[in-house]
């Protein structure tokens, strides 16, 4: 017996891995080598698909799945955290979006309802492609991830009145008002469901499956969950794909989500590779090659205007401008239900062939720059926040913030600086708290900032990436600076910003993995702990007490797995750790690397120079060829690249430092 579907999907699946395999090897991305696929493949290409129906068919599925997936990863107070992004980030970027896009179109002579129809269609991004990419450079639970993930969920809801609205703005329609009603009440009983469900019902389902041990039994219930949730929301005129992230939701406030998880993740990505082939089906190749100047010109203003817009949306939540532009470059893309609402407007005649065309061209050319423009985001992030602009919105947020504050920040002195609140810096501040160590925090997100003021707590609004909040802080004076963010790209511009700054403060990283290590050492970090191996250790330890190892022998054990680890990450720093482990009051241990060619100091001898009475300093050591010169004398010379070692308050190491460079 032939199965019709067999031979499109042999064609579509061998074709990809040949394309894919080309693409990883010119180091592309794997998306816009499914996009590419569809290209080739589809009826403006070789036409090698019949069965283009049930290709969007499975589409779908995988839509779906990785909805459901993202919905398990995260849970519902995750989205009861960030509620206000969600409705008031989105309304903004929505609502902005469509206004721009009607003027616009307005302008060029569209009529009213054809105007609001493609402000519709241009004001909705990629869920898909944003939150693959994101999941792939671990970005999801970044302050910009989340910012994505809260404008995403929100233009997925908006879709179905859009949906309503078509017909109304067609003039094919009086009964929106009763339909919206009616919508209104669904979503309701909808969320009651869920809330139900979640807290009530589908744990004890789980745990009796569970109990089973029946695998088969199990993935069975995962995907009947997965879908009955889809089919439910979409028969009363949600999306498939909302449905499906409430049912990951749902999963999600068990214990059995991380299972879950692993077993759906093999389908999903099939089933996403059928939904970018899919749409690179669309394309017209013959009709963006003849049209190809107009097109690019509509790609760079549709993609000017989402960013800005996303780019604002955040800024008025608050978030650093370096955040706000993050969210704003993962969001400027056209998204796949906005292909799915154009076949509406062609039904009723808002979209004419050409038109649908330019539509089509611009939106999978977006889609197929996305994971360029998100991998050089920080790159063109880190350009901007160097300019002017930056420089003063990034006050202004400061002063809205702690103006009130600022006698408290100016005794600040021997202090640490927290970076990032989560659950390291809050154990950092509890630590500081216990030894009585003065300290401030700094922290992005605004209803953190404000609930932990009402504790007490010394924390301040802001992006530490950028120099003025650091100097307001007094990064100059203080003795340890703990980064604790998740955001990797993030972290390397507040080494860079610290070091910009301060050469003297100790900087203490909190990284995921070890691989990152290097970088951050070579930028200026002092103490890099890796999350992966500390976790090691804690997993090893806790297997040798069950064996009832001796407690002394698991501790020794311990200490010489980092002493070795540790040390062979960083190999040319055991000097500068042991002087560094000194704790002495208003005295910091720098190391301090000779730039300059020319100066007062470099070249001459230290007593003619006279460092110690000019800045109050005394030089411990000299590194000089790999070589260490600790028996320092009046006629000792300072040399271009030798590494000092040198004793004395923050304030006269900086000054010291500067005559030193370059």
């Amino acid at each position: 017996m032939e199965i019709p579907l067999l031979p499109d999907v042999t064609i579509i699946l061998g074709l990809s891995v040949f394309v894919i395999y080309l693409f990883q090897r010119l180091n592309l991305p794997t998306i816009l080598g499914f996009l590419m696929t569809g290209i080739v493949v589809g009826p403006h290409g070789l036409s090698l698909i019949n069965a283009s129906h049930e290709v969007e068919m499975m589409a779908e599925i995988g839509v779906i799945l990785l909805l459901f997936i993202i919905g398990m990863e995260f849970s519902l107070r995750s989205l009861m955290a960030i509620k206000n992004t969600v409705f008031i980030g989105g309304l903004i970027q929505v609502g902005v979006t469509i206004l721009l896009i009607f003027l616009g179109a307005r302008f060029i002579g569209f009529s009213i309802g054809q105007a609001t129809f493609l402000g519709f269609l241009f004001s909705l991004s990629s869920t898909a492609i944003v939150l693959k990419l994101l999941q792939e450079r671990s970005e999801v639970n970044s302050p910009q991830g989340k910012i994505s993930l809260a404008i995403l969920i929100f233009q997925d809801i908006i879709v179905v009145p859009m949906m309503l609205l078509t017909p109304l703005i067609a003039g094919q329609s009086d009964d929106i008002v009763t339909s919206l009603w009616q919508l209104a009440l669904k979503t309701i009983a909808v969320i009651l469901v869920v809330w139900f469900g979640a807290r009530l019902l589908i744990p004890k389902l789980l745990y009796e499956v569970a109990k089973t041990k029946s695998r088969e039994l199990f993935i069975l219930f995962i995907v009947v969950i997965c879908f009955s949730v889809a089919w439910a929301t979409s028969s009363i005129g949600l999306s498939l794909a909302l449905g499906a992230f409430i049912a990951g939701l749902i999963i999600s406030e068990s214990e059995y989500s991380y299972q879950a998880t692993g077993i759906v993740i093999p389908f999903r990505e099939i089933f996403t590779s059928f939904f970018f082939v899919s749409i690179g089906m669309l394309m017209d190749l013959s009709f963006l090659l003849e049209h190809i100047v107009l097109i690019l010109g509509l790609l760079v203003a549709v993609m000017l205007v989402k960013t800005l817009v996303a780019t604002l949306a955040a800024l008025v939540l608050r978030y650093p401008l370096r955040t706000a532009l993050l969210a704003g470059l993962c969001l400027f893309q056209v998204g796949e239900f906005a292909f799915i609402l154009s076949k509406s407007g062609m039904e009723y005649g808002l979209l004419s062939g050409d038109i649908y065309q330019y539509f089509l061209s611009v939106s999978i050319l977006s889609m197929a720059i996305t994971p360029f423009v998100i991998q050089n985001s920080d790159l063109v992030t880190r350009l901007f926040v160097r300019s002017p602009l930056s420089k003063t919105i990034g006050l202004m947020s400061y002063k809205n913030t702690a103006t009130t504050e600022e006698e408290s920040l100016e005794k600040l002195k021997d202090h640490t600086i927290i970076i990032g609140f989560g659950v390291n810096g809050r154990n950092v501040a509890k630590a500081a708290q216990f030894a009585k160590i003065p300290y401030v925090i700094i922290e992005m997100n605004a209803e953190t900032v404000r609930i932990e003021k009402t504790k007490g707590e010394p924390i301040y609004y802001g992006d530490a990436t950028n120099e003025i909040i650091l100097e307001h802080l007094r990064v100059y004076s203080a003795r340890v600076a703990v980064v604790a963010i998740s955001d990797p790209p993030a972290t390397k511009r507040v080494i860079m910003s610290i070091r910009s700054i301060c050469p003297t403060v100790h900087v203490i990283v909190r990284t995921r993995f070890m691989k990152e290590m290097d970088e951050y050492f070579r930028l200026g970090a002092n103490e890099v702990i890796p999350e992966e191996f500390e976790t090691s250790i804690e997993i090893f330890t806790r297997m040798l007490h069950k064996y009832l190892v001796p407690h002394d022998e698991v501790e020794h054990f311990v200490q010489n797995i980092r002493s070795d680890n540790y040390e062979m990450l960083r190999p040319h720093e055991s000097t500068q750790r042991r002087i560094a482990s000194l704790s002495i009051p208003d005295i910091n241990i720098a190391t301090l690397k000779v730039q300059s060619d020319f100066s007062d100091i470099v070249g001459k001898k230290i007593g003619e120079s006279n460092i110690r009475s000019r800045f109050g300093l005394n030089i411990l050591a000299i590194q000089r060829d790999g070589q260490y010169m600790t028996d320092i004398d009046p006629d000792t010379e300072v040399l271009q690249d030798d590494i000092l070692y040198i004793a004395g308050n923050p304030e006269a190491i900086a000054d010291f430092n500067e005559k030193i460079k370059v």
